[in-house]
């Protein structure tokens, strides 16, 4: 079995307790915290953007658009797990969403035709074929189009040993076929694929690690909503410097595709 096939088998079981773990309502708080935190800074020049959203999970980029960056958009997401594209279909009917593969975008339907893409924790889940998936994303842009992405990435050794430890015991994470980035490297793959870095912010502190994935350490999901906010005004102290940058293990980044 090739690792494309793993990792969609892999999601397939795991895709109903991911779904409703992230509605649980500290994760939506410290999410609705970060990412309103990143577009205060990122500047995004439009109101109306037509979105791609690969990897699309349960099509939070969507959401996440409207909601905390307030934008207009036209919607259009797809993903390779089956079962998460039929759960989003039943509770939102008419959206946009179907089962796709990334390594196999079709190009003349997507070439140049998005403003802006959005990809939350997907590409590590296809971590060895990085260059070739940042490519076919810049190639669903328009020249000067936006990509907003948010990986799991680590600055710091021993921050990358913990992570690797948790990869091999938790049945949440496939060891075998997702890892995280070094996160000098990741911004090397994007120069290389055709971007340019506009904006970084590195919030995975203490309230994402306590917060941001319930289904994988449901243990650490603890307290109410002051505890995510007290958390979370810590992290504020250090999501933009080097700090952050040292200890996070996560990094959002805004980019613009140059043109060819």
């Amino acid at each position: 079995m090739n690792k494309t096939e793993q990792q969609r088998e892999h999601f397939e079981s795991i895709s109903s307790e991911y779904f409703q773990a992230r509605k649980h309502p500290s994760h939506l708080l410290i999410k609705q915290f970060i990412w309103e935190y990143f577009f205060a800074r990122a500047g995004l020049p439009q109101e109306h953007y037509n979105v791609l959203e690969p990897m699309c999970g349960y099509a939070e980029g969507k959401t996440i658009l409207e909601s905390y960056a307030k934008l207009d958009v036209v919607y259009t997401g797809f993903d390779y797990s089956q079962t998460l594209i039929d759960l989003v279909k039943h509770e939102q009917p008419d959206l946009n969403i179907f089962w796709q593969d990334v390594m196999s975008i079709d190009g003349e339907r997507f070439a140049g035709k998005f403003d802006l893409v959005i990809l939350i924790g997907g590409l590590h889940h296809v971590y060895d074929k990085t260059d070739v998936v940042l490519k076919k994303i810049a190639a669903t842009l328009k020249d000067g189009g936006y990509f907003i992405n948010f990986e799991p990435t680590h600055n710091f050794a021993p921050f990358r040993m913990a992570r690797e430890y948790i990869y091999n015991r938790n049945k949440l994470f496939d060891e075998e076929t997702e890892q995280a980035y070094d996160l000098a490297a990741l911004n090397r793959l994007y120069v290389e694929g055709g971007f340019e870095v506009v904006e970084q912010i590195y919030p995975g502190l203490l309230a994402y690690v306590l917060y941001y994935n319930p289904d994988a350490f449901p243990l650490l999901n603890r307290g109410g909503a002051l505890a995510v906010k007290a958390a979370f005004a810590l992290d504020r102290l250090f999501v933009r410097n080097f700090v952050g940058r040292k200890f996070s293990f996560a990094t959002m980044s805004l980019l613009r595709k140059l043109p060819a």
